[in-house]
Order: C-alpha cells, then sequence, then structure tokens
C-alpha cells in the first residue's frame, strides 16, 4: 500500500474537505469505537492505504491527509459493537458510504456481502457477516470545490404569487427527445439543453421541480424483475447527484442544468427524500447510516431496538430528532443552495420531517431550524404533508413559510368535472383553500393545486381509464391506487370513438382551466399540456421505459391544440392578477351565482354544481389589458344548462375563453340574458 500520512485534522465540518494542500475527512459516530479511511486506486477496485482516523472530538471521528488531492476515492469501515437487540449494528467488513459524500463513483452490485448478517440465518439480523462488500460499493470521491465558476448565476427568484411548478424527470423528459443530442438524452446536461429549456419557457413556466436526483441504488427485487426503481425515491447519498444522469461533463453537468435554467429566468426546485434511507428494516443491507451509527440515525422501537420504526412504509425513518441527523439533512439543504444554486426543495413525506417521538410538531427541531436558516429560509419549501405514520395527515398543518401539495384540491376537482356533487368544497379550492391555509398569515400560495402528479394518472389517463393498468410492474396490477376518480367516457383506454375522445379532450382542457384559473400555486405533470399517456400505469416507479418517458414523436393533432390552450391559460394567469391571488386581505370582491342569475343560496349549494363565480378589485392599477373583474361559469354535467348572466356595473361581458370551444370568444354580453352554459364546460368572461 502507498505511504500516507494523517495527522488530527478538525471536527468542525464533516465529510472529505480540500482545502488546497490536503484533505479533511470528519464523521459523526456516537457509538462507534473506530474509524478507518479507506483510500482506493482510481478504478475503486484496488485499495491503496487503511487509515485510522486518530483524533475523537465531540462524537466525531476526524484525521487531515497531507496532499490528498481532488479525485481521490474513499469509503470507511466502522468498528464497533454488533448488537442489535440494542440497536447496534456495526460490521467493520462491510465498505461504508460517507453521509457527506459529494459524488460517488461506480454502481452497487448486489451481494450478500452487503448484508451485515448471515442471509441462510433462522434469526437472520442477529447474525454477524464477515464477508467483504468492498468490491460491491460504490467508492466516494473528495471533489474540488473550487473547480466551478457559477459566472454571474443569480436566482430568478420568481415570486410565489407569480410560481408556476412543472413537475417532471430528469431521464423520463430528455430521453426521447429528438431535439437533443443523443449522448446527453437522459441526463443533467440534456435537462438544461437549449431545447429542453426553451420549450419549457415557451409554457410560460416559471420553476421546474426534478424528480429525486440524490444518488440512490437500484433495488434488487426489481432487478430480478428485469424492471429498475426510476422515480429514485430511496436516496443514499444526501450530497451527491445520481450519476446515472452525468453527461459528458459529469458532476459538472449538472450546475451547467441549474445554469441555464437561470438564464432562461427559470427556477429550479429538488423533490428530496431525507424521511428514510436505502438501507431498509433489519432485514435491509448496511451501505453507510446503518454501519456507522444505526441507533443515532434511525427511529428504532422503544422497548425493541433492534425494529425499526416505519413510519415511511419503506422499513426505516430517518431520526431528525438526533441533533447530528439534523444537522446532516441541514447541512445536505445548504449544499444544493449555495454550492448548486439549487431555488427550492419539495420534500417526499415531509411530515417525517417534523415528527418527534411524541408525534408531529409544528414547532419540531426541523422546522425550527429551517425557519430560522439565514439561507434555507429563503428557499422555495414545499412540503408533502402526509406519511402512514399516527397523525401523518397534516395538509394544512405546515408551519408558516411553508407551502403544500394540497391533495383535497386534487380529490375534489376530479370529483366535481366527474359530476359529483361537490359544489362547496370546489369553491374553497377554486379561491385558495382557504379554510386550511388562511392562518398565522399564510398565504394563498401555500396550497399547492394539482390535478395530477407523477404518482397516479396522467391526465390523459384521468380521462381514459376507470381502473388502472399497471401489469407491467409485475405485482399483478395490486400496486398503484385504487381510487382515483377517474372516468373513460365509455370505453377504456384509446378509442376511435369521436364523440368519447371529443369529451376527454374537453375534460383535459376543464382541468387545465381550473387549475390554472384557481388562486394558490399551480402545478402542471410534465407532458399533461399535450396530453401524455402512461396507457393507464398510475405506478410507473419501476417503469424506466416507454410507459414513463415523455414522447414527442407522431402526436395527434389535438396534442398541439391541447398545448397552444395550455400556453394560453398560462399567459392569461402571468398577466391577470385576478386569477393569481396573492393575499387574503387584498379586498377581492366575491359572488357566487347560481344559473338563475342570483345569489347562491344555502339550499343552491346542496342541490348542484353549475355555478358562476365573480371575481373583482377595484383597486387594481389602470393599466391597458389588467382586469378589474372576471366572470368564471362551471358546468360539470352532460347537458347544456342555461345560465342568466348576471349584470352589474358598467360595460356587460366579453367572451374571453370556453372550454366547450377553444375558437369561440368575442361575444358580447351587455344585458341580462340567458347563456346558454355548454355540458362539461368552463366559460371565462372579462369587462369590455
Amino acid at each position: 500500500m502507498n505511504n500516507f500520512e494523517i495527522t488530527a485534522g478538525s471536527w468542525t465540518q464533516l465529510g472529505a474537505n480540500f482545502d488546497g494542500e490536503g484533505t479533511n475527512f470528519a464523521i459523526f459516530s456516537a457509538h462507534a469505537e473506530r474509524v478507518e479511511l479507506c483510500l482506493f486506486d482510481a478504478s475503486g477496485s484496488h485499495e491503496v492505504a487503511r487509515l485510522t482516523l486518530p483524533e475523537y472530538t465531540n462524537e466525531i471521528f476526524h484525521g487531515y491527509v497531507p496532499g490528498l488531492k481532488p479525485g481521490q476515492l474513499y469509503a470507511y469501515r466502522v468498528h464497533g459493537v454488533f448488537d442489535p437487540e440494542a440497536g447496534h449494528r456495526f460490521n467493520a467488513n462491510k465498505l461504508l458510504i460517507d453521509p457527506y459524500a459529494r459524488e460517488l463513483v461506480g454502481e452497487f452490485k448486489w451481494n450478500e456481502a452487503h448484508f451485515a448478517y448471515d442471509l441462510l440465518a433462522e434469526d437472520k439480523d442477529l447474525t454477524f457477516n464477515e464477508l467483504d462488500s468492498a468490491p460491491y460499493t460504490p467508492k466516494c470521491r473528495v471533489i474540488d470545490p473550487y473547480g466551478f465558476d457559477w459566472g454571474k448565476d443569480a436566482s430568478p427568484n420568481i415570486s410565489w404569487p407569480a410560481t408556476i411548478v412543472y413537475e417532471t424527470h430528469v431521464k423520463g423528459f430528455t430521453q426521447l427527445n429528438k431535439a437533443i443530442p443523443e449522448k446527453l438524452r437522459g441526463t443533467f446536461e440534456g435537462m438544461g439543453h437549449k431545447a429542453t429549456v426553451d420549450y419549457i419557457k415557451s409554457l410560460g413556466i416559471t420553476s421546474v421541480e426534478l424528480m429525486p436526483i440524490h444518488d440512490f441504488p437500484q433495488d434488487q427485487h426489481l432487478l430480478d424483475k428485469g424492471l429498475n426503481n426510476f422515480w429514485g425515491y430511496n436516496s443514499i447519498g444526501f450530497f451527491a447527484p445520481a450519476s446515472r444522469y452525468y453527461g459528458p461533463n459529469g458532476i459538472a453537468g449538472f450546475r451547467d442544468m441549474v445554469r441555464s435554467f437561470h438564464d432562461a429566468g427559470i427556477e429550479v426546485i429538488l423533490d428530496v427524500v431525507y424521511n428514510h434511507t436505502a438501507e431498509g428494516n433489519e432485514l435491509g443491507p448496511t451501505l453507510s447510516f446503518k454501519g456507522i451509527d444505526n441507533f443515532s440515525y434511525y427511529r428504532t422501537l422503544p422497548d425493541q431496538h433492534r425494529y425499526y420504526i416505519n413510519d415511511t412504509g419503506t422499513g426505516n425513518t430517518v431520526n431528525t430528532s438526533h441533533p447530528r441527523v439534523l444537522q446532516m439533512v441541514m447541512d445536505s439543504l445548504r449544499y444544493w443552495t449555495e454550492h448548486m444554486h439549487v431555488d427550492g426543495f419539495r420534500f417526499d413525506l415531509g411530515t417525517i420531517l417534523g415528527r418527534e417521538p411524541e408525534g408531529f410538531d409544528q414547532r419540531g427541531g426541523f422546522f425550527d431550524a429551517v425557519t430560522q436558516d439565514p439561507v434555507l429560509s429563503k428557499t422555495k419549501l414545499i412540503g408533502e404533508p402526509w406519511d402512514i405514520g399516527p397523525g401523518g395527515y397534516q395538509v394544512g398543518g405546515f408551519p408558516p413559510g411553508w407551502a403544500e401539495w394540497n391533495d383535497k384540491y386534487r380529490d375534489t376537482v376530479r370529483e366535481y368535472w366527474k359530476g359529483d356533487n361537490v359544489p362547496t368544497d370546489f369553491a374553497a379550492r377554486l379561491l385558495g383553500s382557504g379554510d386550511l391555509y388562511d392562518q398565522r398569515g399564510r398565504r394563498p400560495w401555500a396550497s399547492v393545486n394539482f390535478v395530477t402528479a407523477h404518482d397516479g394518472f396522467t391526465l390523459n389517463d384521468l380521462v381514459s381509464y376507470n381502473e388502472k393498468h399497471n401489469e407491467a410492474n409485475g405485482e399483478d396490477n395490486n400496486d398503484g391506487h385504487n381510487d382515483n376518480r377517474s372516468y373513460n367516457y365509455g370505453e377504456e383506454g384509446p378509442t376511435e370513438d369521436e364523440g368519447i375522445n371529443a369529451v376527454r379532450e374537453r375534460q383535459k382542457r376543464n382541468f387545465l382551466a381550473t387549475l390554472l384559473f384557481s388562486h394558490g400555486t399551480p402545478m402542471l405533470l410534465a407532458g399533461d399540456e399535450f396530453g401524455r399517456s402512461q396507457m393507464g400505469n398510475n405506478n410507473g416507479y419501476c417503469q424506466d421505459s416507454d410507459i414513463s418517458w415523455v414522447h414527442w414523436e407522431d402526436l395527434p393533432e389535438t396534442c398541439e391544440e391541447l398545448r397552444e390552450f395550455t400556453r394560453q391559460l398560462i399567459g392569461l394567469r402571468q398577466t391577470q392578477p385576478l386569477l393569481r391571488r396573492e393575499n387574503w386581505r387584498d379586498g377581492l370582491d366575491v359572488k357566487w351565482f347560481n344559473a338563475g342569475g342570483g345569489f347562491q343560496t344555502a339550499e343552491q349549494w346542496e342541490e348542484g354544481s353549475t355555478i358562476g363565480l365573480y371575481l373583482g378589485r377595484g383597486d387594481l392599477k389602470e393599466e391597458e389589458g389588467i382586469w378589474h373583474d372576471v366572470l368564471m361559469l362551471f358546468n360539470p354535467f352532460e347537458g347544456t344548462v342555461p345560465f342568466r348572466i348576471p349584470q352589474f356595473g358598467e360595460g356587460g361581458w366579453v367572451l374571453e375563453l370556453t372550454t366547450a370551444d377553444v375558437t369561440k370568444h368575442g361575444q358580447v354580453i351587455t344585458k341580462e340574458k340567458d347563456f346558454e352554459l355548454e355540458g362539461r364546460s368552463l366559460v371565462l368572461f372579462r369587462r369590455p
């Protein structure tokens, strides 16, 4: 082995940190006895040195290696007691990934050596496995913190009320796009390519939300079935971009992508998974945290520390109640913000992060830490406000400063346009869900409104299938949601019936118009703007295939029509303040009308769902093209309804848009009369 000197170094900065002359290594473990730093050659296959970290300060092992430069591959072996009953799973035969590794090199090659116990034993996880996992485990790479010139790059700082989120997947969005060079498809560089950025910019999108890009391993059970973990909600490296999305420029390609979006005035938001890791339950592999300090990093059952609390449904739950684990999450978020220039985060199963031993707490350590953090408090913070643990459904329960995925919006809007009688709930969702968010100074933008997301049907499939069709997932169609609130309008899946197709196209327009005209923050699933299908699969997590990839070629004419309609909707939202309310106390005049032209009564709210909504604000600036009042009509039923247009104020009404006929506009109504509100349609009127 090569001769490397190691000195005491510093405990104050965790991870591997190059200072220009050498590299400092520091790793937290409250219960380990000794930590060895393993250095590898450039191939990662040969260990060239093994150095014991010489100092232990404040529960951190640390050491400094003079002359060690960026590019060096390394990992750890951690020595301690193997006592699963007490929550300790140390096994120095397992090569461990640094929780602070900025880059991982190589892939996981699943092997029985990854497991700390004997797979063939009767009481498996209580046994001890001496097989060495080094040949099958990725190595960490020391990176150069000064190796990328950001130039004048800066966050677009899009205000929340102006934000329109576009949820997508790096590979899924780029893999089949022939406008992107073939070698860049499926990569960060492909996502940041001019063709990608220009397209997203052309829609009017302000903020791209990328599904998980933290490094994650493939799942063996999926590999055994010839499938892959496509979505990536199984992180193992909270500081490392997933190398599977690397292009020719490697890790720099991620930064290039961010800068390309910023140059176009578009924010980059990351979907992050800090609630669990890829190490699974007590029978899962030992890859990193489990072998470094299992008892600190994970929540274990209070009276049976051998087992994990599984509020995530994935086998383990990250213990953010521990100060060093909380520090790791905060350091990771700051790294992506300060060093990778990311603009915000969407937190998968976000309630987990607010969960303390006694349950979910708005004043939990994580929320308090983020709220006071001078960097993170200025980013966009979006919570997925549910998990499967007790009290895990917290829609509306996050603290001020946070936005939340609002599944009540999704469900209600789906039900309404399906024809279910939910007018009062629909009214609340249209106006920003004040019943949930008008508290503690929160604003309407706290409600992230969506009709579809990665998890569930696409918009096209929502109006084309009564049932999920996940046969390709290999689970006998038992996976995925059963409660989709979808409808096929007469035939399951694609059809040549012109009548059915016409209704489906109209319903897509209804969903999109409702989404873009609702107060709150709209989130559009990539491809919904032109009717992308997953062929009825509502759980494409394992489909790294044509099922999940966005198709760009040979699309029907109706796809381009829907895309242009989406652009029109986004354009109206961006230019008209009435359609993107900023404040509950803005003096907005809200009136609800029935089909007879009168104000809705309590009885009428319960009787039917054909409603009219008036919005007016006299304090808006007197600028050309800015509307001071609008009238929207909604008819979710099949038949035409004569709707008496109420007349008040001056100037009558001009038909701006109807989902029944995208070419029909300009009709002027100057006196009270019936308007033929076609079945399953939304109509928008403005003043002349």
